[in-house]
């Protein structure tokens, strides 16, 4: 009669429970189960240019940043120069991120595939709503744990930060996870 030695399984077994149950706590809410799709085209032209953010999501790529914008431009091949910047981190001076971006086909150039590195083209950005004179834009992307608010102003009025946040949980999205961002220089 042979027996068996268990353990081994067992053990691999629990690790891989413990490795599972620790990343599904660590893991980043989704703010937004059901992303639809954008509401209308983008006239690109009118969508380029600065941006200041004005809430999003919690990102580890954002982490803690304020006086965050975006900064769009067409390049000469025909895709979107990108310049993210991060002006205040927790006392730490300001950062700046370059990128590209390349229009989705067949989404009213709504949706767009994003790099930061090299010829990658994998993020999304979808421009899900955005005000008929793009004084605001609101973005995100399929898997719903990125929203971010943006406007053209540096500090909107209280008003229309409200009703962004009301179109955000309109679209979806649960607006307690939003983190407002600071457009006022610390002193």
């Amino acid at each position: 009669m042979q027996t068996r030695n268990y353990a081994l399984p067992v053990l691999l077994a629990s690790a891989a429970v413990l490795a599972l149950s620790a990343q599904a706590v660590s893991a980043k809410p989704v703010g937004n189960p059901k992303v639809p799709p954008p509401a209308k085209p983008v006239e690109l032209t009118r969508y380029l240019g600065l941006w200041y953010e004005l809430g999003r999501y919690e990102n580890r790529f954002e982490k803690d940043c304020d006086l965050v914008t975006a900064q769009y431009s067409l390049a000469e091949d025909g895709k979107i120069n990108i310049l993210n910047t991060c002006g205040w981190r927790k006392g730490e001076p300001g950062k700046s991120s370059k990128g590209k971006a390349m229009i989705v086909s067949d989404s009213g150039n709504a949706k767009l595939k994003v790099s930061f590195f090299g010829p990658f083209y994998v993020g999304n950005y979808w421009v899900l709503d955005h005000a008929d004179d793009y004084s605001w834009s609101i973005v995100g992307e399929p898997t719903g744990k990125y929203l971010w608010i943006l406007t053209r102003a540096p500090s909107p009025a209280f008003k229309v930060r409200e009703d962004l946040r009301d179109r955000a949980r309109e679209l979806g999205y649960n607006t307690d996870l939003i983190r407002w961002t600071s457009q006022t220089p610390p002193k």
